[in-house]
């Protein structure tokens, strides 16, 4: 299982960027398809709680290389910690 930390941006459809960080990991790939892969997405003090009425919506995930990949927000959890974003990959992983 391949996994990822590391500062990111979250990218809307309209171009918003949202600076945080993720922790990704990705599964083995099934027969021949491409590896599914998920994470969280924690943004970061200044990006507030991250976007708004984010959860079933599709984003870009960008990462320090430049790679990215498309994501679906899958649920929003807040507590002392901040807000975290459950992501779940569209395509291939970008790490």
């Amino acid at each position: 299982m391949a996994t990822y930390r590391s500062a990111s941006v979250l990218i809307s459809s309209d171009g918003t960027r949202t600076p945080g960080t993720a922790a990704l990991f990705a599964e083995p790939a099934r027969k021949g398809g491409a590896a599914p892969w998920a994470g969280d997405f924690r943004p970061a003090n200044s990006a507030g709680n991250g976007p708004k009425n984010a959860v079933g919506k599709t984003f870009t995930l960008e990462l320090p290389d430049g790679s990215t990949g498309k994501v679906v927000v899958q649920s929003l959890k807040s507590g002392k910690g901040g807000v975290v974003l459950a992501l779940m990959g569209e395509d291939a992983p970008p790490f």
